[in-house]
């Protein structure tokens, strides 16, 4: 059973913020699934690594969430004065954002629904230890 009020245990888990550098795109014009399958490919790779995967990667998300990569270890650079060749993917993940729904005419005066999916990739990177 936890201690304390609601309130008090969710300020202490916010109160512990993460250090880690990361970067985060919201609105990617992506659908969730797709994005993933690039995610999955560079889960826990090196920095140098996982840009080499995306470089050669046929995929459209691999092109996005390689400039992620980049902005990740630009700010792990600047903001926390690491160097780049120690660094690994700790995290990444993509989340469901908002859908566009479009409407396609048919025959016999129907239409059709398009959903374009859309979601927001997120990319933290950590030290080699």
């Amino acid at each position: 059973m936890a201690r304390g009020h609601r309130s008090h245990i969710k300020r202490e888990r916010n109160a512990v913020k993460d250090t880690r550098p990361s970067a985060k795109l919201s609105y990617a014009r992506i659908p969730v699934q797709k994005a993933c399958f690039v995610l999955d490919a560079i889960r826990g790779k090196s920095y140098t690594e996982a840009k080499g995967i995306l470089m050669y990667n046929p995929r459209y998300a691999s092109s996005v969430i390689l400039k992620l990569l980049e902005s990740a270890a630009a700010n792990a650079e600047n903001n926390n004065g690491l160097n780049k060749a120690g660094l690994y993917i700790a995290e990444c993940y993509a989340s469901q954002g908002p859908i566009m729904k479009r409407i396609q005419p048919r025959a016999q005066g129907r239409a059709y629904r398009i959903e374009k999916r859309m979601s927001h990739i997120t990319l933290i990177l950590d030290e080699k230890n």
